[in-house]
């Protein structure tokens, strides 16, 4: 791998430039990889991004698990191509949607057979939580401390991180409980003699603190931002039961989880549990804006969600998007990319659980496919390393050609699920003698 010898300088000069023009009229905010590395991406292929200035990346982000094909996949440029030539808006019928319901239905765990769409992940949860509350008449709503489902004002009371806060008020019946986040515990109990004591605690939690109308309980099968954590096996059954029990609807947010990042179709069917709605995004669409809703006739039928323009959106599902995710989709059926993305993800997470015997920055690796995660900490200790440690980890590893979320201690890798087995093993690589020189630069 050439990627070993070089030393690019980030950014270069033309990708400042344009960065710095941008910047004078782009509102702040943007996502931390882009402000942090101030690239300007001129274009991709396969597994491999390069920018205005000639210089290539091996990527490890695939744009937070949205780039599932990669760059300029021959199969996906070809159908968009063709439908931006024909028709691009509108919530009319097309080909391409009818296509997509059909292949969805067939994929789906169980019979979860009826899909709506929509733009944003964001989007899609709120309609799934409608949904819930049409169905089952109740109005509250269970989510978990590190859960991640969006940024609009009817997520933000379920999302289990700092990022609400200073937006309050938040919309009220939305109660929140420790994930099973085993590595870090919450109660600082040890699995499995915790004997489920966070399942315990959210039962006593809705005794107490909810009206006992809970409509549904969203969780992920794998959280994603808080650092792809993997729960233990019989968790999500649990919840299930849970729900069950509460007469509230089980939503399974596979929005980064979804068509075959973790070696499996959906997250879900690694632990044989079928919830009543799934909600779907990111390499859905292969990078088009592209979300969706899917869950089981009955439920889909309740109103007043069912009404006409009742679950609608004006984007969601237009025919370039439905093109857009129709292809993806298939080509990931085609190309056998959910057993490659389990048997690369496989080789990887055995090279990464290696690395805390070696390495005593890191600790906790984890994982399903092309889903990883690990958390870097202070030598000798469970402390997560400070920001400046990682963003100069991020930063170097970034001019040895290699593109990941490593800028916080918690980290996250998840490729295109095109990903070649050497590319990925040769990032890695590097990336074990960037995390080796950040141990020397902290014990020395």
């Amino acid at each position: 791998m050439t990627h070993t010898l070089r030393r690019l300088q980030i950014p270069g000069p033309r990708s400042k430039a344009l960065f710095d023009a941008e910047a004078l009229y782009l509102a702040p905010g943007t996502q931390s990889v882009a402000l942090f590395s101030q690239l300007s991406i001129d274009r991709g292929e396969g597994a491999v991004l390069y920018d205005v200035d000639g210089n290539s990346y091996i990527d490890l982000l695939a744009g937070v698990g949205v780039a599932s094909l990669g760059y300029a996949h021959p199969k996906y440029v070809a159908a968009m191509q063709r439908q931006i030539g024909r028709v691009h808006v509108g919530s009319f019928t097309t080909e391409h949607r009818a296509a997509l319901v059909k292949l969805l239905a067939e994929l789906a765990p169980g019979d979860l057979n009826r899909s709506q769409f929509y733009s944003s992940g964001a989007e899609a949860v709120e309609a799934a939580l409608r949904l819930a509350k049409a169905r089952t008449g109740h109005t509250e709503v269970i989510g978990f401390w590190g859960g991640f489902h969006g940024k609009t004002g009817g997520v933000l009371p379920v999302l289990g991180s700092s990022f609400k806060h200073a937006l309050g008020p938040l919309m009220p019946g939305a109660y929140l409980s420790p994930y099973a986040s085993c590595a870090r515990c919450a109660f600082g109990k040890t699995f499995p003699s915790c004997e489920w004591h966070c399942v315990d605690f959210l039962r006593k939690k809705i005794e107490v603190e909810t009206t006992k109308q809970v409509a549904a309980i969203i969780v992920e099968p794998i959280q994603g931002t808080a650092g792809n954590v993997v729960p233990p096996p019989g968790y999500l059954q649990l919840l299930r039961e849970l729900a069950d029990e509460l007469g509230a609807l089980l939503i399974c947010d596979e929005m980064i989880t979804g068509f075959g990042r973790t070696g499996k179709m959906f997250a879900i069917e690694h632990e044989g549990v079928l919830p009543d709605i799934l909600t779907v995004g990111k390499g859905f669409g292969g990078g088009f804006p592209m979300s969706g809703v899917i869950a089981r006739e009955e439920i889909a039928f309740s109103r007043p969600w069912a009404n006409p323009s009742g679950s609608s959106s004006s984007y969601g599902g237009n025919p370039l998007a439905a093109a857009a995710a129709r292809v993806t989709v298939e080509t990931i059926v085609e190309e056998n990319l959910v057993e490659h993305a389990r048997r690369v993800g496989d080789r990887m997470l055995a090279e990464l659980k290696r690395w805390p015997a070696q390495l005593p920055i890191v600790s906790d690796v984890r994982g399903r496919g092309l889903l990883l995660g690990m958390d870097l900490v202070v030598p000798g200790t469970r402390k997560l390393l400070d920001k400046k440690t990682t963003r100069w980890i991020f930063d170097t590893l970034l001019s040895r050609g290699v593109l990941a979320m490593i800028y916080n201690p918690e980290v996250r890798l998840n490729p295109p699920l095109v990903i070649e087995e050497d590319q990925a093993m040769g990032a890695l690589a590097i990336m074990k003698d960037v995390l080796s020189e950040a141990t020397e630069r902290l014990v020395a």
